[in-house]
């Protein structure tokens, strides 16, 4: 049965503040597996996301739920490779949060098509794509993981003529 958060989901702009609960939530080992992106040292995710704050092409908003930081969202990359991404502290998994908040997004960035790239066995998050209206066009293997082996990963578009839900 699919769960809907019973509570509020909205985005809001990132603030530094923020960063400090982004880099608590991306050090969960169970969710960095699922997701097959490594964490990264403090100094490290820091300076990564002191970049993408700088970056006025890049759009990032965290995901608040009932007023408390549940992850962050964003779209980067140039027109014609437009991506999506997003993570969530694994206490709000499976609340129908990362749809909302994906839904929200797709009012926010007009670009299409947009691509998205998930991890095959990451089925949450292959399903809040496809509810937004995502369909998967490819497959592709990312760089070797801590496994040695390369993350085998579904390429996922949304394109014009395809509505977001």
């Amino acid at each position: 049965m699919d769960q809907r958060a019973p509570g509020t989901v909205q985005l809001r702009e990132v603030t530094e503040a923020d960063l400090t609960i982004f880099f608590e939530q991306q050090l969960d080992p169970i969710a960095t597996q699922m997701a097959a992106f490594p964490s990264r040292e403090r100094q490290a995710f820091m300076a990564h996301w002191a970049k993408i704050m700088a970056d006025t092409t890049v759009i990032t908003r965290a995901i608040l739920f009932d007023g408390q930081i549940a992850g962050n969202i964003g779209s980067w990359g140039p027109a014609d490779q437009r991506e999506v991404g997003y993570w969530l502290g694994r206490e709000y998994w499976g609340q129908g949060i990362a749809s909302a908040a994906l839904a929200a997004l797709l009012h926010h960035e007009p670009t299409r098509p947009l691509y998205a790239h998930v991890v095959k066995h990451n089925r949450g998050s292959l399903r809040v794509l496809e509810k937004c209206g995502f369909a998967i066009i490819g497959e592709e293997k990312d760089d070797p993981g801590e496994s040695g082996e390369p993350d085998e990963l579904y390429v996922l578009k949304l394109s014009a003529m395809e509505p977001s839900r």
